[in-house]
């Protein structure tokens, strides 16, 4: 190289501007964000399992012809349970994406005030204080209710295919309804409280309409808490048998 010649350096890695998307990830809102928008997409799942499993009371017929449906939806187009998996990778997306940025909320927020107050005082309702706790139960539920009644590996009397048999022989032991109400109950109080959270997050709380949004969270909460333990309670009197 001819002396003199001025070499242009290149920007080092560190010297590199992180990417919007980064930035965003990075900042409180966009993790806030983050869990809004993923709590929606599991709100929205909710919801349609809900529906789902109220199939059981119009009979096995009814119920199994609708486990079926959800491997045959998206056919001839898709192949056979594809549109179950690409709905399943979505959820787990939106699982992952919602406890990593509440546990790193958590961990801010707990650097922010490293000293413990004196004096506690109640500053959030039962729901706010026990987020982190259902959080946990709800995730250690769904890898239960994953081996009992997708893989058949926990529960006993399973036979393949046969969905309506298989949710009666869950309810009909002692230890499947307790983990199935505690979750749901579980499901009811983060639901109430993500609900109005989310809203809040996304800019669609103020003054005039937080009595609604609350409200609304209250009622969607017991609607999908009734629901879903209908089921198991249908079970234990017999009326699903």
């Amino acid at each position: 190289m001819a002396l003199g010649t001025r070499t242009e350096e290149k920007p080092s890695r560190t010297d590199r501007q992180p990417s919007v998307i980064r930035l965003f990830w990075r900042s409180t809102v966009g993790k806030k964000t983050v869990m809004a928008l993923s709590g929606l997409i599991m709100l929205g799942y909710l919801v349609a399992h809900m529906l789902g499993n109220l199939k059981i009371f119009f009979g096995a017929d009814e119920f199994n012809g609708y486990a079926h449906w959800l491997r045959t939806m998206g056919e001839p187009v898709l192949h056979y349970s594809w549109a179950l998996w690409l709905l399943r990778v979505l959820l787990l997306l939106a699982v992952v994406g919602h406890g990593v940025a509440a546990y790193q909320l958590s961990r801010r927020d707990i650097a922010a005030r490293p000293d413990k107050y004196v004096h506690r005082r109640r500053r959030a309702s039962y729901a706010t204080r026990t987020m982190r706790w259902g959080g946990i139960i709800l995730a250690l539920f769904i890898v239960w209710h994953l081996l009992d009644l997708t893989t058949l590996t926990v529960n006993e009397n399973a036979q393949a295919g046969r969905a309506y048999e298989n949710v009666v022989a869950t309810f009909s032991t002692w230890y499947g309804n307790v983990i199935y109400i505690v979750a749901m109950l579980a499901v009811g109080l983060h639901v109430r409280h993500g609900f109005w959270s989310a809203a809040q997050t996304l800019g669609m709380g103020n003054a005039t309409r937080e009595c609604i949004l609350r409200t609304a969270a209250d009622a969607l909460a017991l609607v999908l808490t009734a629901g879903f333990l209908s089921v198991p309670v249908a079970v234990m009197t017999g009326v699903v048998s």
